[in-house]
């Protein structure tokens, strides 16, 4: 079992108009597995798994005015007392804490910039068994224009460390140099070896209508090959593939409208290129 230290992510699910599109969608995509659903007191939701381990969820969409959307959950040790430090730091509750039968309490929220993402405090559902390997979580960035209002907020509510530096995911294009923070947990070294999350701005280089909103990334071997297998599966590319220190990084989203982004890590000089068996294209 994963121990996450509070505020780190620790559960992703999607929101989707059709389940059964998304689980062959993801199916395909990533190899995943799907739980028959939760029953209706659960409103259908569906575990995802890689190798037999719990990976991720969908769920149907109650109400088809909501976003079609990846969430990212921060981990809590008590969802009551972390909804009132949002509320007291100058979020906003969108769903107060509230029991989910036995497997823990979970609440949504929204930062002072307007990014939503939700609160797990685990019961019998701890969150990730597997991550950072192919085919699972492996990182989420918080995109806002409220830089100065949000940096207070986070360091508040979660107690973050930071470390700023130039913007992984734009090296060399129209919003270089943007300023990028990472976010560590209380009590951590600030850096890398230690992050659970990074900030970045939304610029003029990116849609005016676009929203403040978490993105959630998903490890894979060969991001060339995964972005190929998206459009064959009818889903479309929001950021073609694109090389950081860290890895390749391409922001795609699914054959329902739902963004990710996709990471392979850097290959080393002279690794051979990956074949058609190391992907699931």
């Amino acid at each position: 079992m994963v121990a996450f230290a509070e505020g780190s992510p620790c559960w992703v699910d999607a929101s989707l108009p059709d389940v059964e599109a998304g689980k062959r969608f993801y199916g395909e995509l990533f190899g995943w597995t799907f739980s028959g659903g939760a029953g209706p007191e659960y409103g259908g939701y569906t575990q995802a798994y890689s190798r037999g381990r719990n990976v991720a969820a969908l769920a149907p969409k109650p109400d088809g005015r909501m976003p079609t959307v990846w969430g990212v959950y921060l981990y809590t040790s008590d969802a009551y007392a972390c909804a009132a430090r949002i509320r007291a730091a100058g979020g906003q509750m969108v769903m107060d804490p509230q029991p989910v039968g036995p497997y823990g309490t979970a609440a949504m929220a929204a930062d002072p910039g307007g990014a939503v993402f939700g609160l797990w405090q685990p019961g019998t559902h701890h969150g990730f068994e597997a991550q950072d390997e192919p085919y699972t979580y492996c990182w989420a960035e918080l995109y806002t224009r409220a830089r100065d209002a949000v940096d207070v907020f986070y360091a508040t509510v979660f107690g973050y460390v930071p470390e700023d530096q130039d913007d992984p995911a734009d090296p060399g294009g129209p919003d270089a140099g943007a300023e990028y923070r990472l976010w560590s947990p209380p009590g951590s070294a600030p850096g890398a070896a230690t992050a659970v999350l990074g900030r970045s701005l939304i610029t003029d280089a990116f849609p005016e209508i676009m929203p403040a909103h978490f993105l959630a990334y998903f490890a894979v071997p060969d991001c060339d090959a995964s972005v190929a297998a998206v459009q064959r599966l009818g889903g479309r590319v929001t950021a073609d593939p694109f090389d950081t220190p860290y890895g390749r990084i391409a922001v795609v989203a699914d054959n329902q409208g739902a963004v990710f982004a996709l990471l392979s890590e850097p290959r080393g000089e002279g690794d051979p290129e990956p074949g058609p068996d190391q992907a699931r294209a």
